[in-house]
């Protein structure tokens, strides 16, 4: 499946996935996994060949978590569910972590079982929990971050303070688990390189304050939070890499093992969202255009105030349109000022880089099914 020198990415192109959705059903996630594969090479080229931890909540279809595997990826989970789908595709159970802080007791005895042998921190309950079914298990601490230069903030919900960081650790061995590092989340799509900056400086801190604790702490973990195009230019990969590289080699000791967990960055951009008008409205408020995928199942992150660029097949004068899901729910409004020509019933509208965080959230309600999966590579 892998590019030739000097191919375009499909994806790049209008013509290829058009042509393929012109007989897929309605809706569909058109996935090119050879953009996967590209991003992962990317990536690694990037960060300096720091170790990749895919976050498969992202797109938990398993022909994206093949080709991720196959790539040599490593893999971040946080349930049993995603435990089991990763095992199946054969990788070795040290190739996977699990950064959710919080986790569901069965879950922790599966992963336990597995062979699991790092998870994450970021209260004394989890410590206490996972000291009862878990004794042993190797843990890193998630420290609260600044999150401002992100679209989508991840530290109201999840991170120690840093102040008690070192407390929660000692915590931690004192209770028979193995404290191994540190980890951190800027936030989901964060489109400032320095936010790593200041968030390994934060880090930094702690990892310092460990060591006169008398930790030997081994594991810096990045997180996720690498961003894709949507409607507002991001900075080039190899601008966050730079960034990463040189302050982590700066302040931390040589020889650590470096990680990240990049979700939306790896599989973002490596499909599209094939939908299909089916109801237009003149309103007082203006142009309204149905799809037949929406909020609840396929865009949900629209409701967070995520916006998508689209394309359609129709020619003409633009005007602001409000694009809108099938179901019943006022909620199901995916989004509003979006400048389309007039559209009819059956037209098609693609939702680009709609990789992430779409079939993974999406649902059947009101009895409206999730997008087919249609693999442009095959």
């Amino acid at each position: 499946m892998a590019l030739a020198p000097g191919e375009v990415l499909p994806l790049h192109t209008g013509g290829s996935f058009r042509h393929r959705a012109s007989s897929a059903p309605s809706p569909a996630l058109l996935i090119d996994r050879r953009v996967i594969e590209h991003n992962i090479r990317a990536m690694r080229h990037a960060l300096g060949g720091i170790d990749i931890h895919y976050a498969v909540k992202a797109n938990d279809d398993l022909g994206v978590l093949r080709a991720i595997a196959n790539e040599g990826a490593g893999f971040e989970v946080a349930s049993s569910a995603e435990l089991r789908a990763v095992l199946s595709l054969g990788v070795a159970p040290r190739r996977i972590i699990s950064s959710n802080p919080i986790k569901r007791p069965d879950f922790i005895v599966d992963a336990h079982a597995a062979g699991v042998r790092r998870v994450a921190i970021d209260s004394l309950a989890e410590v206490e929990k996972l000291s009862g079914l878990a004794g042993g298990i190797e843990v890193y601490c998630r420290v609260e971050v600044d999150n401002s230069d992100s679209e989508w903030p991840l530290s109201r919900k999840h991170g120690v303070v840093a102040a008690d960081a070192p407390d929660l650790l000692v915590a931690a061995r004192d209770a028979g688990l193995v404290p191994v590092g540190l980890t951190f989340h800027v936030g989901s799509q964060c489109l400032n390189p320095r936010a790593w900056r200041s968030a390994l400086l934060v880090a930094v801190g702690v990892w310092r304050a460990c060591e006169a604790r008398g930790l030997r702490l081994s594991l810096l973990n990045l997180g996720g939070g690498f961003p894709i195009r949507h409607v507002k230019e991001i900075p080039a990969l190899e601008e966050f890499g730079y960034v990463i590289r040189h302050h982590v080699a700066e302040l931390f000791p040589p020889n650590i093992e470096v990680a990240v967990e990049p979700g939306r960055g790896l599989v973002g951009d490596a499909a599209v969202l094939a939908t299909t008008v089916i109801g237009v409205a003149d309103r007082a408020n203006g142009r309204w255009v149905f799809l037949d995928a929406g909020v609840f199942n396929g865009l949900l992150e629209t409701i967070g105030g995520f916006q998508y660029q689209y394309q359609v097949e129709r020619d003409g004068p633009t005007r602001p349109t409000t694009l809108a899901g099938p179901s019943c729910d006022s909620v199901d409004t995916i989004q509003s000022g979006v400048p389309l020509p007039d559209l009819s019933i059956g037209d098609r509208v693609y939702v680009m880089n709609a990789g992430a965080y779409t079939l993974s959230y999406a649902s059947s309600f009101n009895g409206f099914d999730p997008p087919a999966i249609v693999y442009l590579d095959e």
